[in-house]
């Protein structure tokens, strides 16, 4: 018997021989292991790598986050992307729940949910350690989220979000505060106060309306809630009829209403008790704390309903006005009745997200992306293999000072590694061979200037 090996149809095989009588040989294929399929470069559909120049952009943005929200005293955690299913259930909208969550069965038997957002997340955390935390609590975090959706532009399926709340402030000064922060994140993408403006209602106000004003249900209140969601969406006559569904012939009065121009006018077109509303007084209130500050480009939106059902007051948006990403960015709203879920008692509670994925969209339309920063202050060319350790020792004294140094260890030709060094962008190079290490002379050189310093390995970090 004598095997051999052979390929047929892209598998491997082992072909066995067998001699009998006759000098005839009788073949059998074994069939082996599959040969190795080539793997894709391409991500998973939905998500971002992040190369040297995206991670740059993305770095900026969240820097920009950071700044603003411990400006205004916030601290930031963190937290897993993994929570119990039921988590969300409880509290994040139907739709969220059902159609875009990454959900599975653990090992232990267990339904685990790859995040979707982080405001049921910090609410479990503070329910947890309400007894030894001090109110008011300010909060921020950066996590990444999981939403499975189709991606387009402004949503993919893996981002990462800013997420500030503030807990245990009952008047709306909370709400003051964390949209002020919200302007002051806007105008740091490099947005004018003319780009964009903050669209302001209330969960108390619209609730009101339906049930008090129109006598509505809870079942229908929650249909023309989320019919008012889709307004701006779709076709006046789409929308009159889906109402009148609801509504019957209080539909006109109800589409005045929704049609008002500003909140005075859409007051007038309420019950004379309105005026004395405590959503209303919120409104009021909210607005005029927010020009006190300097944000004159808020205002009232009746439509404004926000997409999750925990909202129990003020919600708003940040809508940019540029006609091509003329769409809400990010906002937030108050949650008094979250933490309860937990079996506590309520804890007033005020946040809002921004995403990563939006913002980049932000800076881009304005012309306002960081541009491309160089890897290093300084180029150290080497000359020579027996050169690196001195040239390491130089580098290493240059890095204590704070100052960015790359050495190059490619081993390749002079005129190489100077041209890579410029091709990078970094703006001063320092060539070390057999003279420089045995004189400690050390030229550095200005590239865009083409200009040479003298100096040694004492002063060479006064010229970079």
């Amino acid at each position: 018997m004598s095997p051999f090996i052979c390929a047929l149809d892209a598998c491997y095989c082992l072909r066995i021989r067998t001699a009998y009588a006759g000098g005839y040989f009788i073949c059998y294929n074994i069939r082996m292991a599959d040969k190795p399929k080539k793997l894709s470069t391409d991500a998973y559909k939905g998500v971002r790598d992040f190369f040297p120049a995206e991670m740059a952009v993305e770095k900026k943005i969240f820097d920009i986050w950071r700044t603003i929200c411990e400006k205004y005293g916030y601290e930031e955690y963190g937290a897993s992307v993994l929570e119990p299913a039921e988590l969300y259930r409880n509290k994040t909208s139907d739709e969220i729940v059902n159609e875009q969550t990454y959900t599975f069965t653990d090992r232990g038997d267990r339904e685990v949910t790859l995040r979707p957002e982080i405001t049921p997340t910090v609410a479990r955390m503070i329910a947890a350690r309400k007894r030894e935390l001090i109110f008011p609590v300010r909060w921020y975090s950066i996590p990444n989220l999981f939403r499975y959706e189709q991606p387009q532009r402004g949503r993919i399926r893996e981002f990462w979000q800013l997420n500030v709340d503030i807990f245990g402030v009952e008047s709306v000064n909370a709400e003051i505060e964390t949209i002020a922060m919200a302007y002051d994140i806007t105008r740091a993408y490099g947005l004018k106060d003319t780009d964009f403006e903050i669209r302001i209602n209330n969960r108390k106000v619209m609730n009101y309306i339906t049930r008090d004003v129109f006598g509505m249900d809870e079942v229908s209140a929650q249909k023309i809630s989320k019919l008012i969601d889709k307004k701006d969406k779709v076709k006046p006559e789409w929308f009159e009829a889906a109402a009148q569904e609801v509504l019957g012939d209080k539909t006109k009065q109800f589409i005045t209403l929704l049609n008002s121009k500003n909140f005075e006018e859409f007051i007038s077109n309420l019950p004379a008790s309105a005026n004395a509303h405590v959503g209303v007084t919120e409104i009021r209130t909210v607005m005029a704390g927010l020009e006190k500050l300097g944000i004159t480009n808020a205002r009232f939106d009746q439509t404004l309903m926000r997409g999750f059902d925990y909202y129990t007051g003020v919600v708003f948006e940040v809508f940019d006005l540029n006609p091509i990403n003329r769409r809400a960015v990010f906002g937030g709203g108050r949650y008094d009745d979250l933490l309860s879920l937990f079996g506590n008692e309520k804890v007033p509670a005020v946040g809002f997200g921004a995403g990563d994925v939006a913002a980049r969209d932000l800076m881009e339309t304005y012309g306002t992306l960081p541009k491309p920063e160089a890897v290093a202050q300084l180029a150290i060319c080497v000359v020579g293999e027996q050169n690196t350790p001195y040239s390491f020792d130089v580098a290493q004294s240059l890095r204590e000072k704070g100052i960015r140094v790359s050495v190059d260890l490619s081993g390749k030709k002079l005129g190489d590694q100077i041209s890579n060094a410029n091709r990078r962008g970094i703006p001063k190079v320092l060539c070390i061979g057999d003279e420089e290490v045995k004189t400690g002379k050390l030229r550095v050189k200005n590239m865009a200037s083409g200009e040479e310093t003298l100096t040694t390995i004492d002063t060479v970090a006064d010229s970079i």
